[in-house]
Parts: structure tokens; sequence; C-alpha cells
């Protein structure tokens, strides 16, 4: 059986072309991270080997072999780490990488019946190494197939997603992670829906994050520092904006992730104030969110939300993230002691 939760016609596609021997020689995987690319095409690399009847079964040891990353003719390409300063914190996948792929391509299958080679991070190929691949998927080899992976399409050159099949991986409902989470994980059901909602649909996050009490533990003291920013004086935020721009030289993402729960908390605060309090993501902290949305106007949070947008966009486009993040403590809302909840 397919080893893999939702995304139902990418898997009946991959059912039917099995059946019916048109399975294509390359195809993209396009979706967010941790939304399960990597699950899917080990699934198809299983089914393209499996010995018995009905594939993949993922329990003979072709398939078996496969899951634990041993099988001679499935091959997983993954990022170096770039080594020079200009790119510190970057990652590049080699000409080397995909020259040493191009050398087994022309060799007959060693235990299987297909070679199959799964690049992820396919967007940061470089132009050379992307040059290299494109002749081989000019001209498919027989029994060979690759499996690209991307979260952005748009840096994959035209020439590369023209020559495979494209497939687009969807963020997953909240109820299909949290089921999952339950029986396959065995996560307790208050932890498991708290996970499927922080996870925007990415069942690989969620899973890491279960496996990681410091992630989640991260997240709540990332939190409790937002929360705490409400009611402090402006020289106090501005030592913690000089904190997370220090930080956010380092390592770019921390400073967007911190950006990302408190859209969240406000996005959640926004929810409540409307009467859909059933769609709010901080779940584990409900309580505190109907008591501080009393404390808001409905326009205040709107607004809040847009300068958090904002901010998080300029950061993007690498605007002076001290500039940035000081704006941003400058405009955090002052509550009103609103005795409405839905005022």
């Amino acid at each position: 059986m397919w080893n893999v939760v939702g995304h139902k016609s990418a898997v009946d596609l991959f059912q039917r072309s099995l059946e019916k021997g048109t399975v294509s020689h390359a195809y993209l995987l396009v979706g967010p991270a941790h939304v399960g690319k990597m699950t899917l095409a080990l699934s198809l690399a299983q089914a393209l080997n499996c010995e018995r009847k009905s594939p993949p079964c993922g329990e003979c040891v072709s398939c078996q072999k496969i899951a634990a990353g041993k099988h001679s003719d499935v091959q997983v390409i993954e990022l170096e780490q770039a080594s020079d300063n200009e790119s510190m914190g970057k990652t590049k996948i080699s000409v080397e990488q995909i020259e040493q792929i191009l050398h087994s391509v022309n060799l007959p299958p060693f235990e299987g019946r297909h070679k199959v080679f799964i690049i992820d991070g396919f967007e940061f190929l470089s132009i050379a190494a992307a040059n290299r691949l494109l002749k081989t998927l000019e001209e498919p080899i027989s029994e060979v197939v690759f499996i690209l992976l991307t979260t952005k399409e748009n840096m994959v050159p035209q020439t590369i997603v023209s020559r495979c099949q494209r497939i687009e991986l969807s963020p997953l409902p909240y109820n299909e992670i949290e089921d999952a989470l339950i029986s396959r994980v065995h996560i307790e059901p208050q932890k498991a829906k708290l996970l499927a909602r922080l996870s925007k649909g990415c069942l690989g996050w969620a899973v890491n994050m279960a496996q990681d009490e410091e992630l989640l533990q991260q997240r709540s003291d990332r939190l409790d520092e937002w929360l705490e920013l409400l009611n402090a004086d402006f020289d106090r935020r501005f030592v913690f904006a000089a904190k997370v721009v220090e930080k956010f030289s380092q390592n770019r993402d921390i400073l967007q992730q911190k950006l990302d729960l408190l859209l969240n908390w406000w996005r959640d605060l926004l929810l409540i104030k409307t009467g859909n309090s059933e769609e709010v993501t901080n779940v584990d902290r409900e309580e505190m969110l109907i008591k501080m949305s009393r404390e808001y106007t409905i326009d205040q949070i709107r607004n809040f939300i847009n300068r958090i947008t904002i901010a998080a966009g300029q950061l993007r486009m690498n605007a002076n993230p001290q500039l940035v993040i000081e704006v941003l403590m400058l405009n955090f809302p002052e509550s009103v002691k609103v005795n409405s909840p839905v005022n």
C-alpha cells in the first residue's frame, strides 16, 4: 500500500500509470516544505521496484531497502552546504552530484527493475548542473525515472519543467493531519490537534515537532516574548528588536518564523472576534486568546495584522531589518479594554 497521507489525486495518477505501463521518465513534485513530496517519491520508487503483485507492498525486501535508504538502484540527492562566506547559510546542488547521477544513469539496474533518482531541493540546482541534466531528460533512458522535488517552482529552469510531468501537492486538511498523528505516530489527541493546526497543512513538519519537545517549547517561548512586549515600554521593545536583528544576520529564517508566530496569534484574535473560534491555530492558549480579544477592537487587530504582513514582506525584499522591526515595535496596538468580544 502507498505510505502516503492524503494527496489522493497524485497517488491515483501513479497507480494508473503503473497499471498501464505509462510511467513518465521524469516527475516534478511541487509543494511547500514537509507537505509529503519525499514520502510520495519514495513510495513511487517502491512501487517501481516492488516484488509483489500489488505494488508498493511495503513489506518485500526491495520496499524495505528503499524505506531504509539502502537500495542500490534508488538514490536520493540532497543539498550540499555551501562553504564560501558569500553563500553562508545557503545551499546548492553541485555539478559533481549531477555528474555522479549521469554516470550511474547509463548502468543497468543492479537489484531492481528501475533506477530512480530523487533530487530534493531542485530549485537550488546550479545553472551548470541543470544544463548537464537537461540532455538526459531530453533523451529518456529506459528503466530510469527522475523525481524532482521543489518548494519554489519559479526557480526551476523552464527547460527542465517542460520535460517533466508536473504534480502539485497542496497542504493537507487539519483533520487528516490530526488523524495521522494519532493513528500513525501515536500522539495524544490534544497535542495532535495543536500540531495539526500549527503545521499549515504539512504533515512532515508536524511529525518533526512531535518528535522533538524542544521545538514546541521554543515555539512557546517565542510566543511569550511577543506577548510580553504588549505591555512593555519603547526602550524594552527596541532592545528586543536589536536582539532579533542580531540573530537575523546569522539566520534569516529565525525572524521570519517569529513573525509567523506573531501573525498567527493576531489572526486567531480576529477569528475569535468574528465568531470563528473553531478555526483558531493556537488551540493550547484559547482561553488567553478569548480574554485578550476583549482588549482590542476589530480594526486594531486588522491593522496590526497588516503591519506584520508588511514587515515580513519588507524583510523578504531585503529591507533594513533594524528599521523594519523598530517600526513594527512602534505600531503595537494599545489595549482599549473593550467589553464585547465581537466589537
